[in-house]
């Protein structure tokens, strides 16, 4: 994996490319999304069909202590996990029909109960609490090429902390250096 330099605004990183050279490094990089991530966050996954959002949601789980299966929610809209450290809801809105559906999935009594993994959170809007992380995840030679913009305080601390690891091995095989 190989994350380039940040863009910086008042001292936090904001934004941060990184290139996944296969599925072992992106889950790899959730893990670690999830060990920088001390507090609740809302973190939208956006890319198209096959890019990878689930690999990246099941290693973000992985790094809470989540040891289980994890499926993609595409036809449950919403799979709610229970790792030691604490709740997270991995959805899936790629099948939405409407953004009000959401309203009948209970999403409001999940605001601030945990983490929040997003796949196609475009399809929500307007009923989706707003990020604090979007990861854009596109194919590239190098495998996953993966732009990070930290959208709130929360999201710019995470990034932060990860820009300030570069240089060090994620402990992955084929995951180069950060």
């Amino acid at each position: 994996m190989t994350i380039f330099s940040p863009k910086n605004l008042t001292g936090l990183a904001v934004s941060l490319a990184v290139q996944c050279p296969g599925e072992a490094s992106q889950e790899a990089l959730g893990a670690r999304l999830a060990g920088l991530c001390s507090e609740f966050a809302v973190i939208y996954l956006m890319g198209d069909l096959g890019a990878g959002k689930t690999t990246l949601a099941r290693g973000f789980l992985r790094g809470l202590g989540h040891a289980g299966v994890v499926k993609s929610p595409t036809y449950t809209l919403i799979e709610p996990y229970h790792p030691p450290r604490g709740r997270c809801f991995h959805l899936d809105l790629y099948r939405l029909s409407d953004p009000e559906e959401l309203y009948f999935l209970g999403i409001d009594d999940l605001v601030e109960q945990g983490w929040w993994l997003v796949e196609w959170p475009e399809h929500g809007v307007g009923w989706l609490p707003p990020a604090d992380l979007e990861i854009r995840i596109e194919y590239c030679e190098a495998g996953r090429c993966l732009r990070l913009m930290g959208v709130s305080a929360v999201g710019q601390r995470v990034l932060a902390a990860l820009a300030r690891e570069r240089g060090r091995s994620c402990g992955v095989a084929d995951c180069q250096t950060w």
